[in-house]
């Protein structure tokens, strides 16, 4: 006899809960791959890699990974090919017991970037488990007195297995007695029986042998089985009922133990002791009911004395059996149907898949900082987990599938100005009180370089004496890096540049670490008087950054020059200063002077002068201007004065130590009669300096002179042109220039007239002034030319007493003329251009010329520009001269009066020679003692030559 518990109702089950799975399926949108249990190492699951999209080469850069929650190391991925497969034994009643579905959730880690695949794996169940009942041999009493159709209760096989593999059916072995109960559909809980079909009779079978025989579904199918021992009793005749057959009660989980469950209560028709009735638990109950519930014997009361878990098990099956007192003893049977009702006893359980850091500063927004695990193991609301992060911090949580959340980067960092984030994240679920867990993490921001060094100010002045000691230390810079670690390290370094002739490291050094700067050679202020440079500071991060600053260094002068004497005459050697004075002169008058320049400034090159005193200690005939030079006599000579004068005079600068040096001043009393003698050998003196002076310069004599014959040969070749043709109005005649200045630079000349006239329709012809290329001619020359350019007195006038030199005129004495571009003579309109000569001027005034030196000009400059007035407003017009020039080296004045050539005018006031004050008294004297003005020109001329 069999029959099978799958019914058509229960196919009908099955088959929508296969229909319901494949809908889940298709909207899980997750991988899910199926494998049988027990299968053998290295079982083929599913190509995952391909299934994911990801390409084989990238496994293992990306570190792909498999995590399966609790399940161990039972599937794994090869990294070669992609392939998911068994790794170890699945069983799948160990992992899922009796549950319809059996699954294995792998979570797919991928990096660069971060990606999450959640893949399931159904183990599908197999018939290896066979029918099993809870022991090999059951022994049932059962009283003669039964009537027909009485039932007696058997426990039915158990199968590990599922579906169909757990269908069973069961034979009962042939007998005449017995048969087994087929439980109907509507049963809940189905249970086996035995139904007697025929009245006992102890006398004739007191025991009777049966098996009970379970088989499966499954393919092959699996049988077991179990002995059972009917053993018949003599007459008690009415077996304890309870009301019911099956209690179904609802109980909380985490309560107390001795809580109450249920009190049952069954009754007895017999008396006596066939009436009273002994509870228990029945002997096939599992041994977990028997540790979470206790049953009195007496009250029929059944109670907790086991920590009931949920999460544990959520429901028990207790079987219950009341046993009479009778001889035989009867019993009657009922099931307690207990469900365990949840409550909010597990806190939320918070796990990091994920976590990298530190995080750059530059990170981009969404950047992934961690991933965050969630579980509950409570169900329903208890078990819906939220997940929180702490305020105003620039992270965010996103949530990237059920349970899961991804902690990224919601605003930019900056790590100077929060290094460390601490953050709280905060998981909750939905119960009533609601449970919480925390977690702290530590994000620490990363450094970049993104600061670059920077100086407290942009420029630093430093103040450093000349004559420093080399190596000295003379500033320190210093700049700050807001960045951390090697972004943070600041080396300094010069901003090479040339510095005149030579590079800046040649004079200064900076040290990478400390920033300070040394000057590596002594500073000359002289030569140097500021430097200017510029430090770099950069730091080590990638790529580096930079700032320059800007260092002005000032060289202070200290008095570590001299006064240097000037040369008296052109050959420019440190010579005596030699003067003819005649014995005529009065108190007062100039009869030379000491020039000295001191390379220093400020006080160090102040200059003062003072006359050594005789050694005899009589009171000498001359003194000295204290910051002139100029020496004077301090009374009249006389015939008892000496001869010959020989003075000592002290110059010493205002430095500290102060720095002096003696000028010997030579000085011969002659009588007015040998005046032009002394004045001749004066002359000839010069002359010879001046040799030496041609033999020492020669080639730059013959390139001036070259380039001044070539101006004038430029100069005749264009008059004679203008000359050959024909005249507007008046001819134009040559004119013999007269000779008017002599000397060692050059010689100068007039003309009444130009050698051509320049053809102008306004206003008449005018005068020009020549100058010619510097020569050198020899004494006798000079001699031969003087009566040409003055009538010499008989009596040589007496050297002025109000002589003075301009400061720009003491570093020119031995200037020479030439020729320059900054003054044009013009004609008039249409009229031709002619180079006009530009000469130094001596005259303080602002209306006269200044003296403008050539850059580097020093005191052996040849070269001088005549300029009008500080701003040089005047400029000659067409056709016009200069009114006036200054000879350099000599205090005279070269005045020019332009006037119409048939003006009546004495050629003798063409052109004066003179210092400006004795021009402007020439001016207003009367022109009637002719003598008179030949002797004031001859003055003049004697004071030139002896310049």
């Amino acid at each position: 006899m069999e029959f099978s518990w799958g019914t058509g109702q229960e196919y009908r089950r099955l088959l929508f809960s296969l229909l319901f799975l494949a809908a889940w399926k298709a909207g899980s949108g997750q991988l899910r791959y199926s494998v049988l249990e027990e299968t053998k190492h290295g079982t083929f699951v599913g190509r995952i890699a391909q299934d994911l999209g990801l390409e084989l080469v990238e496994l293992v850069p990306r570190l792909f990974r498999v995590s399966s929650k609790g399940r161990g190391d039972l599937l794994e991925v090869n990294l070669q090919n992609g392939i998911l497969f068994v790794n170890s034994r699945i069983d799948r009643e160990e992992l899922c017991g009796q549950s319809a579905e059996c699954s294995i959730h792998l979570e797919v880690i991928v990096d660069r970037p971060l990606q999450v695949f959640h893949v399931e794996v159904e183990v599908k169940d197999i018939n290896d488990n066979p029918p099993v009942f809870p022991g090999t041999q059951k022994i049932l009493f059962m009283a003669e007195s039964r009537p027909l159709d009485s039932r007696f209760p058997l426990e039915g096989a158990s199968d590990a297995d599922i579906g169909a593999n757990a269908l069973l059916t069961y034979r009962l072995s042939p007998n005449e007695y017995f048969s087994l109960e087929k439980p109907s559909d509507e049963e809940r809980v189905k249970r086996l029986g035995l139904v007697l079909r025929r009245p006992l009779d102890r006398e004739e079978a007191p025991e009777i042998f049966l098996v009970l025989t379970a088989s499966d579904g499954g393919k092959p199918e699996l049988t077991g089985t179990v002995q059972l021992l009917v053993r018949v009793l003599d007459a008690n005749d009415n077996a304890p009922t309870f009301d019911r057959t099956l209690y179904e009660v609802k109980l909380l989980e985490n309560v107390p133990n001795g809580t109450l469950v249920i009190k049952l209560n069954a009754s007895d028709l017999d008396e006596g002791l066939n009436g009273n009735i002994i509870y228990s638990f029945s002997a096939d109950i599992l041994p977990t009911v028997k540790s979470k519930f206790y049953m009195d014997p007496i009250t029929g009361e059944i109670m907790v004395k086991g920590y009931i878990d949920f999460e544990e098990t959520k429901s028990y099956e207790i079987l219950v059996e009341g046993i009479d007192k009778g001889q035989p003893p009867l019993s009657g049977h009922c099931t307690v149907m207990v469900e365990v009702e949840d409550t909010n006893d597990n806190a939320p359980v918070m796990e990091f898949k994920f976590l990298s850091l530190p995080i750059r500063e530059d990170a981009p927004l969404g950047t992934v900082i961690a991933l965050i695990s969630l579980s509950d193991l409570d169900s329903s609301v208890n078990g819906q987990v939220t997940c929180r992060l702490s305020p105003h911090v620039p992270f965010r949580l996103v949530s990237t599938f059920k349970n899961y959340y991804s902690l990224v980067l919601d605003s930019s960092l900056d790590r100077e100005k929060v290094s460390v984030y601490k953050l709280v994240v905060t998981a909750q679920d939905g119960g009533s009180p609601s449970l919480s867990t925390t977690a702290s993490v530590s994000v620490e921001v990363a450094d970049v370089n993104d600061n670059a060094p920077a100086f407290a100010q942009p420029e630093y002045t430093v103040f450093v004496k000349e004559n420093n000691p080399p190596g000295c230390h003379i500033f320190t810079v210093s700049a700050r890096d807001a960045d951390a670690q090697e972004n943070a390290l600041v080396s300094y370094s010069l901003v090479e540049r040339r510095v005149g002739e030579r590079e800046l490291s040649s004079y200064l050094s900076v040290h990478a670490e400390s920033g300070k700067v040394y000057a590596l050679q002594p500073l000359d202020r002289e030569e140097l008087e500021l430097l200017q440079f510029q430090v770099s500071a950069r730091d080590a991060g990638v790529p580096p950054l930079g700032s320059n600053v800007t260092l002005q260094v000032f060289v202070l002068d200290e008095n570590d020059n001299a006064p240097a004497l000037l040369p008296p005459g052109p050959s420019g050697g440190p010579s005596a200063v030699s003067q003819v004075v005649a014995r005529s002169v009065g108190a007062g008058h100039v009869v030379a002077k000491v020039r000295a320049v001191d390379a220093d400034s400020g006080y160090n090159a102040w200059l003062s002068y003072e006359l050594q005193p005789a050694a005899s200690g009589a009171r000498s005939l001359f003194r000295v201007g204290l910051y002139t030079g100029e020496i004077s006599t301090t009374r009249a000579l006389d015939e008892a004065d000496a001869p010959r004068q020989r003075l000592l005079v002290l110059v010493k600068d205002h430095g500290e130590p102060a720095l002096t040096a003696t000028a010997t001043v030579l000085l011969s009393l002659e009588d007015s009669g040998q005046a032009p003698k002394a004045s001749s050998r004066a002359l000839s003196g010069a002359a010879e300096a001046e040799a030496v002076l041609v033999n020492v310069n020669v080639y730059l004599i013959i390139a001036i002179c070259a380039v001044s014959s070539l101006l004038v040969l430029t100069l005749l070749l264009y008059t004679a042109l203008r000359c050959s043709a024909p005249p507007s109005e008046g001819g134009c005649g040559p004119v013999k220039p007269r000779l008017v200045c002599s000397s060692a630079v050059g010689s100068w000349s007039y003309s009444q007239e130009r050698r051509q006239r320049v053809c102008s329709e306004e206003g008449p012809p005018k005068t020009d002034l020549m100058a010619f290329s510097p020569s050198v001619p020899d004494s006798g020359d000079r001699e031969d030319q003087q009566p040409a350019t003055v009538d010499s007195p008989s009596k040589p006038r007496q050297p002025n007493p109000d002589w003075r030199y301009s400061a720009s005129l003491r570093a020119g004495m031995h200037s020479s003329v030439h020729l320059e571009e900054a003054g044009i003579l013009r004609a008039g309109p249409g009229g031709p251009d002619q180079q006009w000569p530009t000469v130094s001027s001596a005259t303080p005034e602002p209306e006269a010329g200044e003296v403008s030196p050539p850059v580097g000009a020093g005191v052996n400059s040849n070269s001088w520009t005549f300029k009008y007035g500080p701003g040089n407003p005047k400029q000659s017009g067409p056709g016009e001269l200069p009114d006036k020039f200054i000879i350099p080296g000599s205090p005279a004045i070269i005045s020019i009066r332009q006037e119409p050539t048939n003006s009546q005018i004495d050629k003798s006031d063409f052109i004066t020679f003179g210092k400006k004050e004795e021009t402007k008294k020439k001016k207003k004297k009367k022109k009637g003692n002719k003598t008179q003005e030949k002797k004031e020109k001859g003055n003049s001329t004697t004071d030139n030559s002896d310049q």
